[in-house]
């Protein structure tokens, strides 16, 4: 397989450009109690206050907004657990363009019911016996639509990485950053943004310690393939990383960490109990890690990146309270 043509800080400069007067500048927030526990300068970039509740909205609307007119017509299909897919039926509906999704039998009911609120069309699959991407593909092919991956793709990876550029132009350089990491497009943007900005950062991306597939092929140097992993982080559920996303994440990310769900469900509670936010499982990943690593931050400026809220109550409650 040729090399693919990796995207660059250019090309986040260019998304955010798009991005102006469509994405929230989302907050950046602080709590004194993060700072005590990790003896640093801990700064939360909260997408989980991003329109449609997620990061993901920043790539989607960058990848549609360079479609032509033929592929404006034709439409968009992705496949997604739910916040890209609640990402590309918003833009989709901004831009005035149809979009199916293609989604998991048992994806959150709130982000299934979002994205068809949105105005997405909904195709069901089961994610442990049916192949996303093959269905994707297909029915882009039969409907004269255009696939946008929720991940390995250049311009959501560029959109991406507008987050990490908004955090460096507020917060200033840090010496390290934690990032949610499923199929690795968030990481990989965010790793141009990082090394352009704040050369000096050492990144991290964080999965779910029962899907490990980016430590494996971060490690091994290669695209390591797992089955669908058993975790309550659903937004990070995937297989393997991209052949852009791997890429830039080989080549600009310092390591890869896990978190267990146990550590997830603590960081939902510090989240929703200290700083009043409602964080999904995989937003909570870059925090999970943090704590875990607090022993090497001290006294460091810490980035963590919040990347998703979308949530359904019971689901929350039920975690919390467990």
């Amino acid at each position: 397989m040729s090399t693919p043509i990796l995207p660059t800080y250019d090309d986040v400069i260019a998304a955010a450009q798009r991005l102006e007067g469509h994405a929230h500048r989302t907050p950046v927030l602080r709590s004194r109690t993060a700072d005590e526990e990790l003896g640093a300068q801990v700064f939360f970039k909260c997408e989980n206050l991003q329109r449609m509740g997620a990061f993901k909205f920043r790539g989607a609307f960058n990848a549609l907004s360079k479609f032509d007119a033929r592929q404006r017509q034709g439409g968009v299909v992705a496949f997604s657990s739910g916040n890209h897919a609640q990402a590309i039926a918003l833009a989709a509906r901004i831009l005035g363009m149809p979009a199916t999704i293609v989604m998991p039998h048992d994806a959150p009911a709130a982000k299934v019911a979002a994205t068809k609120g949105y105005g997405g069309r909904v195709v069901i699959y089961d994610r442990y016996k049916d192949d996303r991407e093959q269905i994707g593909r297909e029915l882009a092919h039969k409907h004269g639509m255009t696939l946008i991956p929720p991940y390995d793709h250049p311009d959501v990876m560029a959109g991406q990485g507008t987050a990490a550029k908004e955090l460096f132009e507020e917060v200033g350089p840090l010496d390290a950053l934690f990032v949610p990491l499923g199929g690795g497009g968030l990481l990989s943007g965010t790793a141009l943004s990082t090394h352009a900005l704040s050369p000096q950062c050492k990144l991290y991306g964080v999965e779910p310690e029962a899907g490990n597939d980016g430590q494996q092929s971060f490690r091994s140097g290669q695209i390591v393939h797992i089955d669908t992993p058993q975790t309550i982080a659903d937004g990070a559920q995937t297989q393997h990383l991209g052949q852009y996303t791997f890429g830039v994440i080989r080549r600009d990310v310092n390591d890869v960490l896990t978190a267990t769900d146990a550590q997830l469900i603590e960081a939902m509670r510090f989240f929703a109990s200290r700083m009043k936010l409602v964080v999904e499982p995989t937003g909570c990943l870059g925090f999970a890690a943090a704590r875990a690593m607090k022993a090497q931050l001290a006294g460091l400026r810490v980035g963590v990146l919040i990347s998703g809220g979308n949530v359904d109550l019971e689901r929350l409650g039920t975690l919390l309270a467990g």
